[in-house]
């Protein structure tokens, strides 16, 4: 796997995520041990688009459950996704964010 890099390990995070929960950037930073990384993670969820096994972007928002993503999928798509998934979505955040909180160094844990 000598060509496996940063952005196949978060899209192998990604796919993790269950339907109707969310995480951040910064957490799937942190799981992979490049916790100043977030930002990468963001690059990477832009860069997926043509990803496969397909990578569900929408799952992944800011720390605050923000929708910052939003504008590449294009008007409202991540909010409709989102809530396709049973994520209850006002004014661009995700709400209740901390009990749908997926944290991949918890749920992924040996």
């Amino acid at each position: 796997m000598a060509n496996y890099n940063f952005y196949d390990n978060v899209y192998d995070v990604v796919r993790q995520i269950p339907k109707g929960r969310v995480t951040s950037y910064g957490a799937i930073a942190a799981y992979l041990g490049s916790k100043q990384s977030s930002r990468v993670v963001g690059y990477a969820m832009m860069a997926c688009g043509t990803a496969n096994p397909p990578v569900p972007a929408q799952r992944v928002v800011n720390k605050q459950g923000l929708l910052t993503g939003k504008f590449h999928f294009g008007g409202d798509t991540m909010e409709q996704m989102l809530k396709s998934e049973g994520v209850e979505v006002v004014d661009n955040q995700v709400q209740n964010f901390k009990e749908i909180f997926w944290d991949p160094a918890i749920e992924l844990a040996l």
